[in-house]
């Protein structure tokens, strides 16, 4: 892991984050190949991809009885977490709720009505990874904005299903779910099958073939944003606790080998003592390969002057994670702009955030927590103007619109004005 003291080393470390979100050329004509098969033969396609990704042969739709079953075989610890991370989620997201609105001026009455999306996809990752968080925080803020279908896509090597992600979806509800993953899963929920009928939005994490398969999609239907590799900024004072930053700097790194975990101090002592800490701690990480290689190639410690070029340095990175871990946190508060999501203190490790904190995990990343949101209940409504005008009203506004519109060589929208005044 690279210790950084001069602006050039910190420019060359920007380059190499930005290096991380270049597209690949042949997993993107793999994956328009994909969606061009799910439109032209539908199921057909899906059932082929099963075969050949999956390796089984079983229906497409899962029924509620199978995640029934399914979630039966999970422990009683296992779903009252999941009921405690739900029902915490819930109460978050419920604040966000936005209400429909209007008021009157002279004749004319102006407003926005909020209305929930009609039909939303989620993608739950699936094979190796097992993570119900996941559909707890994509599912939950749709639920609370009103949204009326839900559907799930999860992919199932061999046919298999997993207990804890049908737990997860039985705690919420859920009885629209396919056994179908990859770029062929955003196609078939974008473009709809003779089985699955499109959505409005799809949203939920995947490897690279979905976070581009979503990108292609994006405007045929709406999507939450292009998950990019996981991301943690720590900035810390000399009085901060070296074993707690190594080891929330790993809680990133075990993610996967373009994982980035960084840490922005004053003290040289502390670098050096969080360095030593990683190696010893790194020693009993089962993940262990991973988070060295996501350490070498994309993590570091990074020296500045003050908290004013550490705040400077963490709005420029705008991380996906951003812990502040110093003996007055709120005081950096208003200086850190660009950042998914905000830990104070040293007892708000990133992960708790992850599950029962209640804000949302899904969170931007790759530097666009400079202008994205976490995934949140107004992400799942959409807002139509309201406009109705009086007679007084028209008489009031008449004039200005004949003017604008003759400006703007539009004469037909000036004949409505003139039109309705000769009556």
């Amino acid at each position: 892991m690279r210790l950084i003291k001069s602006v050039s080393e910190l420019e060359r470390f920007f380059k190499r984050l930005k290096a991380r979100q270049s597209s690949n050329i042949d997993i993107e004509k793999s994956v328009k190949n994909i969606i061009q098969d799910v439109c032209k033969r539908g199921d057909r396609a899906l059932l082929k991809y099963n075969r050949i990704f999956d390796k089984h042969e079983l229906s497409i739709k899962i029924t509620c009885e199978e995640i029934r079953t399914k979630a039966k075989e999970v422990s009683k610890e296992v779903i009252d977490a999941l009921k405690f991370a739900s029902d915490r989620i819930r109460r978050f997201h419920e604040k966000q709720r936005e209400s429909s609105w209007d008021y009157l001026e002279d004749d004319i009455l102006l407003g926005q009505i909020i209305r929930p999306l009609d039909r939303v996809g989620a993608y739950v990752p699936g094979g190796k990874a097992c993570y119900p968080s996941t559909v707890l925080m994509n599912i939950i803020p749709a639920q609370v904005a009103g949204v009326s279908e839900i559907v799930v896509c999860v992919p199932t090597p061999f046919g298999e299903l997993n207990p804890v992600i049908c737990a997860a979806l039985y705690i919420l509800g859920i009885e629209e779910v396919y056994r179908v993953g990859g770029a062929q899963a955003v196609a078939a929920m974008a473009y709809g099958t003779e089985t699955i009928r499109k959505v409005d939005k799809i949203v939920g994490p995947g490897n690279i073939y979905v976070a581009t398969a979503k990108r292609l999609v994006f405007g045929e239907v709406d999507i939450d944003m292009i998950a990019g590799p996981s991301e943690i900024l720590i900035i810390a004072d000399e009085k901060a606790v070296p074993s707690h930053i190594a080891a929330d700097m790993l809680s990133q790194a075990e993610h996967d080998e373009m994982a980035c975990s960084v840490l922005i101090t004053t003290s040289m002592e502390l670098a050096c003592k969080v360095r030593k800490e990683i190696k010893k701690q790194l020693k009993a990480l089962p993940k262990a390969s991973i988070a060295e290689k996501a350490l070498k190639n994309f993590g570091a410690i990074i020296l500045v002057r003050d908290f004013d070029e550490a705040c400077d340095v963490a709005n420029a990175v705008a991380p996906e994670h951003l812990e502040v871990l110093t003996e007055n946190p709120e005081k950096l508060l208003s200086n850190l702009r660009n950042a998914g999501a905000i830990f104070l203190g040293p007892w708000t490790p990133e992960p708790i955030g992850d599950y029962v904190a209640g804000p949302n995990h899904t969170l931007p990343t790759s530097g666009t927590a400079r202008f994205f949101s976490p995934l949140g209940v107004y992400d799942f409504i959409k807002r139509s103007s309201l406009i109705r005008v009086g007679e007084k009203g028209f008489k009031t506004l008449a004039p200005y619109v004949e003017t604008l519109a003759n400006l703007e060589g539009l004469h037909a929208h000036a004949n409505t004005i003139k039109i309705r005044k000769s009556h």
